[in-house]
């Protein structure tokens, strides 16, 4: 396995077998065979000279550079540098050292040389409101941006709640008007990695995917990446079997927090929250919110700011005695039901039965 990239990560101390690793791992994370990732791997360390590599423009809009701070925020093997790496990002207002004029001649620069071709990232909402003077760059406005550069891209990620569903901005009573990626740009495949800000291993493991099979992997109905949205904070939690035995913290410095119990009553929305928070973690797999104490605030569900309150309850858990009394009574009736049933068809069975003899003898 030999490469513009293997060379530079080898200069940077990353050997062979730690960059395999990295990417088993990201297949692992993304429910892949385990042959996608040496797929990976050969694809990544194939990746040619800096100027030929797979172009990718990140347009930050109206946002708070969470999405920007989270990425940088990469572990080992760096992600970031490996992202970078493997890619050609020629467009990050952030991260890039042009600017002004510099930065906008470096944009259309990028999209003229890989028209059709070039990866998308955009962060932050649109705002439509008074004709999106909300937001602009270089004297344009964000949404006639947003524009110009998707008509050229071959796929658009919407990185964060804002970009994924209009995030914050959105929220009641939304004075900016603030949308979504989706709600403007219709014509062009669209993967939302929603989360306020979105999982660092979740933006590099779609990145990995897309430059190693050109396409996107399967999404579910909001537009996410089923690898990493597929299941329930909830499933995932480790302080499940807590709710299940009904022990809840009822404050945050009670008994019950400090034994780690439940946080479902202090307003979790774990239950009704899809991402992998609880599995892949946060700063290198160190910990995640809820570890430390707090209870999950959806914030990769559409509208999450406006669901009731982050410290209000989905509802009240029911009482685990309770649950099992209730199922033993209907688990008893089911039982009288089946054997009224059964009697009933043995009673048929055997008028039937005198029924037939009678005719006989009547013959």
């Amino acid at each position: 396995m030999q490469g513009p990239l293997i060379e530079t990560l080898a200069r940077q101390g990353v050997t062979r077998r730690t960059f395999m690793k990295f990417c088993a791992t990201l297949a692992s994370a993304m429910a892949l065979p385990p042959s996608a990732g040496r797929a990976m791997a050969e694809a990544m360390a194939a990746a040619p000279a800096a100027s030929k590599r797979p172009s990718v423009i990140w347009l930050p809009f109206q946002e708070c550079t969470g999405c920007t701070e989270s990425i940088t925020r990469s572990h080992s093997p760096t992600l970031e540098g490996l992202i970078f790496d493997v890619i050609s990002l020629d467009y990050q207002e952030t991260l890039m050292a042009a600017a002004g004029h510099q930065a906008e001649e470096a944009l259309h620069a990028a999209m003229a040389a890989n028209d059709g071709k070039y990866l998308l990232i955009v962060d932050g909402s649109i705002p439509l409101g008074l004709d999106g003077a909300y937001s602009c760059i270089a004297g344009k406005s964000n949404l006639e941006t947003l524009k110009e550069v998707a008509k050229g891209a071959a796929a658009i990620v919407a990185m964060g709640s804002c970009a994924a569903y209009g995030g914050l901005p959105h929220a009641n009573p939304n004075p900016t008007g603030a949308v979504s990626v989706s709600d403007i740009i219709k014509d062009k495949p669209i993967i939302n990695i929603p989360g306020c800000p979105p999982i660092p291993t979740v933006i590099t493991g779609v990145l990995a995917h897309f430059l190693t099979f050109g396409s996107l992997p399967e999404l579910d109905k909001h537009g996410r990446p089923k690898a990493f949205y597929g299941e329930t904070i909830h499933d995932r939690c480790y302080r499940r079997p807590f709710y299940d035995q009904g022990k809840f913290a009822k404050t945050f410095d009670d008994q019950g927090a400090r034994n780690g119990w439940c946080l479902f009553e202090l307003g979790c929305k774990g239950p009704v929250t899809y991402n992998a928070c609880a599995t892949v973690k946060w700063n290198g797999g160190t910990s995640w919110p809820v570890e430390s104490g707090h209870g999950c605030l959806g914030c990769s569900e559409p509208d999450f700011w406006d669901a009731g309150g982050f410290y209000k309850a989905l509802s009240m858990p029911a009482d685990p005695l309770k649950l099992a009394a209730k199922a033993a009574v209907v688990g008893a009736a089911a039982g009288v039901a089946v054997s009224f049933v059964n009697r009933g068809k043995k009673s048929a069975a055997k008028s039937a039965h005198e029924t037939t003899t009678l005719a006989d003898l009547e013959k």
